[in-house]
This record gives C-alpha cells, structure tokens and sequence, in this order.
C-alpha cells in the first residue's frame, strides 16, 4: 500500500544546509536550556513516598490533591490505581511535617473515608541508581547501533545514524526541561522507544540509498539520497502518521499516567522522521558518501585452464 499514487520528486537534499543549521541550533538551545533549568525529575530518581489508599467510593482525584496540599505536603501527585475507589499518591522528596514512617497514616489521616492498603518509601540512593542506569542503558544503545551499521553500512552512515540518535532524545529532553514536565522511568522508556523507532525509519532510508547506488551507474550523491527518501516516503508517512494517531489518543485520554510517555512519543515521532532524512541522510552526503563506498567488493576470478 502505497500513500502516494507516483513517484514523488521532492528536493529534500536542496533544503538540507538550512534544515542542518535549524538542527545544530535547536539542539544548543536544548543544551542551553537542560544547563540552565535542568530536569523534573519524576519520583523515581529523587527518592520519596508512595501512598496507596482505599475510598467507599469513587473520588475526584483534584480533591484528593488539593486537601493534602492544603495539609502541607509538598509535590502531590494522585492517580487511579486499579480501580477508582483506589488511589495512588506519591511525594517527591522528603516531607517536612512528618516523618518517613509514618507518613502513609498521616495521608490517610488527611483524607475521609479512606484507609491504608500500603506505603513504599523510595530512597534518593535508588533514585541516583535508576538515573545512572538510565543513563548507560541510551549510551550503550547508541554504541551498539553504530556498531551494527558500520559492519551492515558503512561507516559514513554508523556516524549519520549516531548523531541522529543524540539529536532525537537532546530535543525531547530540551523541551521536558522548558516546560518543567516530570521525567520520570516511563519518560525513559519512552526516550527508548523512541530511539528504535527513528532508527528503523532510518536503516529503511539506508537501505533504499546502498540498492539505488548499485542499480543507478549516474547521479551525485544527493540524487541518489533525493531518489531513495521519495522512494520510502509513502512507507514513511503511512507509518509514522498511523503511530503518532495511536499516541495521541494516549496524550489526550490517556490520563496523568502516561501524559510523559505519550507527550516523549508524540515529540519524538515526529523529529525522528525528520532527522531520519534531514540528519541521518543529508550528514551522510556531507561526509563524502560515495557510490564506490557501497558497491560489492569485486572479485577476480582466475582462469586455470590451458
């Protein structure tokens, strides 16, 4: 199935110095803005406590958190867990009303008709631990996927693909940090998957540009790359437009618990299909990709008989 009836011909390649120096310079302001205003980290990496409580009944969940706000706690988050006659409330960091004990009683206390199923209390020593290993799980995936395209590719594209990858998460942090949104462990899974995602978009494009190099004996380049990105566009936006659909719905409906997962996908989707073309494809032609960097290794054959 194909979006397009024909063949398009679109000059991607003709845009890319100015959508290259677009990139660089969203990218600085990413850097600039992580080094000013830094992460919200989700509970999950500061340490703190959650808080599951048992209603009669169905409770409005801005109630819930406007009582214990009022009470004094700080950083309230409340959520459905399970069932709407129960509720999830967790406290980032430390509370200064009360101590870490006792805290699941003294919320319950605050809050009518409601009692104790169970509290955890997450230490910021396991914080730090899952932010260090967030952390290595990104690094190592860049590494190994540009690892696997130099052998599979070639080297040009392994450095196109790796630049790719740290441009895509560098946004998608850049703009968790200006709007202040808490990042938490579904934010990282979603920084993942995200990762995958333009990573396939990209070895297709790849894939598309090494065949039309062998096929097509004319051509700079840029054409070849113009050529194979017009080739996969329909597959391109056929499969990005029906994900970023699916993912919307979550970021509209689907609650405050997957509101960082959704809103990471939805950024990330649709800059992973741009610097699969703009990033990726335009470095690699940058780099001084050539067609006898993707031909098949000739082999002589010799002829033994008399």
């Amino acid at each position: 199935m194909e979006f397009f009836k024909q063949n398009t011909s679109i000059n991607f390649m003709g845009l890319r110095k100015w959508a290259m120096s677009a990139s660089v310079l969203i990218a600085l302001l990413c850097i600039l803005t992580l080094a000013i205003k830094g992460l919200n980290w989700g509970l999950e990496f500061t340490g703190g406590t959650e808080v599951v409580a048992a209603f009669s009944e169905a409770k409005n969940l801005e109630t819930v958190r406007s009582t214990l706000e009022q009470a004094g706690y700080k950083d309230v988050k409340v959520q459905i867990y399970g069932t709407a006659k129960v509720i999830l409330i967790r406290l980032a960091g430390k509370q200064d009303n009360v101590q870490n004990k006792d805290i699941g009683k003294e919320v319950v206390a605050h809050l009518k008709g409601a009692t104790l199923q169970s509290t955890a209390y997450i230490g910021p020593q396991v914080g730090k631990e899952l932010a260090t290993n967030g952390a290595l799980a990104l690094i190592l995936a860049m590494l190994g996927t540009a690892i696997y395209i130099a052998f599979r590719f070639e080297y040009r594209f392994a450095i196109s693909a790796l630049v790719a990858l740290i441009h895509d998460p560098l946004i998608i942090l850049g703009i968790f940090s200006y709007f202040q949104m808490p990042f938490d462990l579904t934010s990282l899974a979603a920084l993942l998957t995200v990762m995958g995602f333009s990573l396939n978009d990209t070895i297709v494009v790849f894939d598309r540009i090494r065949e039309n190099f062998r096929k097509s004996r004319k051509g700079s380049p840029s054409e070849v790359v113009n050529l194979s990105v017009n080739q996969t566009l329909s597959r391109t936006i056929m499969t990005s437009g029906l994900t970023l659909l699916a993912v919307l719905s979550l970021f509209f409906f689907g609650g405050a618990t997957l509101h960082g997962f959704a809103a990471a996908m939805v950024v990330g989707i649709i800059v992973g299909t741009y610097s699969s073309i703009y990033v990726a494809g335009a470095l690699a032609v940058a780099l001084g990709l050539d067609r006898r960097d993707l031909l098949p290794p000739s082999r002589d054959v010799l002829d033994d008989r008399p």
